[in-house]
């Protein structure tokens, strides 16, 4: 799957989702997945051939990259990507789970001319209630725990967001503590500035979109046992006056004179 099949399937699943799930979608796509094709890629090309150390010893300057690059930047924001985006999945079945369920319930009701309904139905946009409120709230959650896990193993992987313009490595099998050099340090650190705050502005989107769905449920759940007890107090008072009718007319024909 490319970005572009990626966007399509999570197009898809942004019809459903609120203003500001639409909005992360955008910042999803052109400040990281763009910046990432069309920028970031090109200043990481050259990162492990522009790694040199001042030494000539075998196998010293492949160490002291892998000690100081465990996994490179552009990879790791890759598979960070990939692993915010799949949590929209879980809201991608579940409504498509849905649409079987109408779509059965369609054809066993009108039949074969159930077709233009069902075109309807793959274009109706469900509403984020009920089960489909806690699919989304989930997947929001894990969202929010993806981005802050991505941010803490870059952080520990990379001893901050700042790029380094030299480095000291004294491992094996390097004869003695070497100098070396990163290519492009300033540039990179830009970048990976600009992608950690891009990241940063992802959660506070998701945050700010899982407390509106929270507040706007108890809004609903407290209208609902707002409205609940009047409902069943008039229905109470409507009862008890018809007993009260009945209880007048019996007394009315006990009291009558009899013939």
């Amino acid at each position: 799957m490319n970005w572009g099949q990626l966007y399509s399937l999570l197009g898809g699943v942004n019809k459903h989702s609120t203003s500001l799930g639409k909005v992360w979608l955008s910042v999803l796509f052109i400040f990281r997945i763009m910046i990432l094709i069309v920028a970031v890629e090109s200043v990481w090309g050259d990162e492990q051939s522009d790694f040199t150390c001042n030494t000539l010893q075998p196998g010293c300057k492949n160490v002291c990259y892998d000690h100081y690059f465990p996994i490179s930047h552009i990879r790791l924001w890759s598979l960070q990507l990939i692993f915010v985006s799949t949590p929209a999945l879980l809201v991608a079945m579940h409504v498509a789970h849905s649409i079987k369920e109408e779509k059965k319930d369609l054809i066993r009701t009108m039949g074969d001319k159930a077709d233009v309904d069902i075109e309807m139905l793959k274009k109706k946009k469900f509403h984020i209630v009920g089960p489909l409120w806690w699919t989304y709230t989930v997947s929001l959650f894990f969202r929010l725990l993806f981005e802050a896990a991505f941010m803490y193993v870059f952080y520990y992987l990379y001893n901050g967001f700042h790029m380094p313009r030299l480095v000291k490595c004294d491992a094996w099998p390097c004869p003695n503590t070497v100098d070396c050099f990163i290519s492009r340090p300033t540039e990179k650190t830009v970048f990976t500035i600009f992608m950690i705050a891009a990241s940063s502005l992802c959660m506070v989107l998701n945050v700010a979109e899982l407390s509106y769905l929270i507040v706007k449920a108890l809004l609903g759940y407290c209208r609902k046992q707002r409205c609940h007890p009047s409902h069943v107090s008039k229905n109470k008072e409507c009862h008890q006056n018809k007993r009260n009718e009945i209880l007048l007319l019996e007394s009315r024909r006990a009291s009558a004179p009899q013939k």
